[in-house]
């Protein structure tokens, strides 16, 4: 029997549910290919630690952006070897995949994730609002006639919607997310250190020093980056109000979205809310005091997950509707068959 398995497609991170077992992968979406043969040579975690160190036969590539495919092929690639690590195709048994996919994307976007699964090697492919998925995933009862917000910060796109009867009544995005956080600690340091860090050390920074507001300190951290005087690498340390300083435009900009969106919900709905709170899920709401600031700016408690983990909200929701094919959310499964 086909395997039926949920995939969160993220801008940062894969996560990979199969029915009846739970999350069975969690990797950065990151690969490395030979630039000659196109053969993948790692993917994953392992990949990750290749960007930005790899020699000139071989590409290590992050695949999407924004939190849509910008390379059709080496997506397929990445997917295709999560599939095998997983053993989860072969040539008489090939899965059925349930992907979520940022709400109003185009449908150029839309027809890019599914030929990059079935590429993969999955027989069906069915997709599903991200805020449908991380809903469910969070406990809300999305089927019920009661306005819920829910605010999604992963790697590429930030999310705010809100929900009633099954579907989304409100919703804004914005391509500011956890990689513009990453982005904004780099140029930060560049401009009143004339220090250059790499990427991945400034998502280090984000994760173990960075908070959303004033009053929290998490210390300093020591970093090792390029001296733009010299040219030679150099030492220096970071503190928590650096890094909050560095990061305060794009959260400015994520919480006005957040803010926006509730400006535009209708009354009964925004009631509602205002009772039962907003949900937040995705990595960036493990920011400390991003709850705190969303709640100062907008009047609203914020409530975080604690069971699933908010990065988890998503993939658990994909699988509570795989468990449920049939059921509670029928109506939001349709799979496309090649």
């Amino acid at each position: 029997m086909a395997k039926q398995i949920g995939i969160d497609l993220g801008t940062s991170t894969t996560l990979i549910f199969v029915k009846d077992k739970g999350i069975v992968l969690r990797a950065p979406s990151v690969v490395s290919i030979d630039r000659v043969t196109h053969e993948v040579i790692a993917s994953g975690k392992t990949a990750k630690r290749m960007l930005g160190k790899t020699p000139g036969n071989i590409l290590a590539l992050r695949p999407l952006k924004d939190g849509v495919i910008t390379d059709l092929e080496v997506t397929s690639l990445m997917i295709h070897d999560f599939f095998e690590r997983l053993d989860m195709t072969s040539v008489f048994n090939r899965p059925s995949a349930l992907v979520c996919i940022p709400y109003g994307v185009t449908e150029v976007e839309r027809r890019a994730v599914e030929d990059a699964v079935f590429e993969a090697g999955a027989k069906n492919v069915g997709l599903i609002d991200e805020p449908i998925a991380a809903a469910v995933g969070a406990g809300i009862q999305v089927s019920k006639a009661r306005g819920a917000m829910l605010v999604d910060l992963g790697g590429g796109v930030s999310e705010a919607a809100v929900i009633s009867l099954g579907g989304v009544v409100q919703s804004n995005s914005l391509r500011t997310a956890g990689d513009e956080l990453d982005l904004a600690i780099v140029n930060h340091l560049k401009a009143t250190r004339n220090i250059l860090i790499g990427e991945i050390t400034a998502e280090m920074l984000k994760l173990r020093i960075g908070t959303a507001i004033d009053g929290i300190d998490r210390g300093s951290m020591e970093v090792c980056g390029r001296d733009l005087d010299t040219g030679l690498a150099i030492t220096i340390e970071v503190t928590t109000e650096e890094v909050r300083e560095a990061m305060r435009e794009p959260l400015s900009e994520i919480i006005s979205m957040v803010k926006m969106t509730l400006e535009e919900t209708p009354p009964e709905l925004s009631a509602d809310i205002f009772d039962f709170g907003i949900v937040m899920v995705g990595g960036g709401s493990l920011l400390p005091g991003i709850d705190q600031a969303i709640h100062e700016r907008t009047g609203i408690r914020v409530i975080i997950p604690q069971k699933p983990k908010p990065r988890d909200c998503v993939c658990v929701g994909l699988g509570r509707m795989l468990q449920s094919t049939g059921g509670d959310f029928s109506e939001f499964v349709r799979y496309k068959v090649k």
